[in-house]
């Protein structure tokens, strides 16, 4: 083993991330980077991950306008009021809970979206662009006056 690959580190953080409605753009960055303050680490990258299929990372600008139009467009793509075989549940049979709610439409718009995004970290800070921040987009509807508890981790690897 070299010196340097002994010095290579890895610190793993899980973000608690509550959304309250579908879609919903949840800015994150401010968590991701103070969870790469804590870890010290100066030069390597960040892995942020959901660990949901109804709830995706993406990196885009946080402009007011812009998230609307991201909402529509998720929505023209796969409507919530559309026909999805996964939410007949007198057929389904598999991976279902008590209390399974149709949500066909947001299983599709995390196929488009995706599951995490990478990002490199330069002496000690997120190497992001100058209107790039880190969204957790909730997807699947909340219920009224309730609140979606997910979980997000972000593993940092480097020296």
């Amino acid at each position: 083993m070299n010196v340097s690959e002994a010095l290579v580190r890895t610190n793993a953080y899980t973000l608690h991330v509550e959304s309250t409605s579908a879609p919903q753009f949840i800015d994150i960055t401010e968590k991701v980077e103070g969870v790469v303050e804590e870890s010290g680490l100066r030069s390597g990258i960040v892995v942020v991950f959901s660990k949901h299929t109804t709830a995706a990372i993406v990196i885009q600008e946080n402009e007011p306008l812009l998230l609307q139009d991201m909402e529509s467009l998720l929505e023209r793509n796969s409507p919530r009021n559309a026909h999805y075989r996964h939410n007949d549940f007198d057929v389904r049979t598999v991976h279902m809970h008590e209390n399974e709610c149709p949500n066909g439409h947001s299983h599709c718009q995390h196929l488009t979206l995706g599951t995490s995004e990478t990002i490199p970290v330069i002496n000690g800070k997120l190497a992001l662009g100058e209107f790039q921040c880190l969204f957790m987009v909730e997807l699947d509807h909340v219920k009224a006056l309730e609140v979606a508890h997910r979980e997000v981790l972000v593993q940092i690897v480097g020296v």
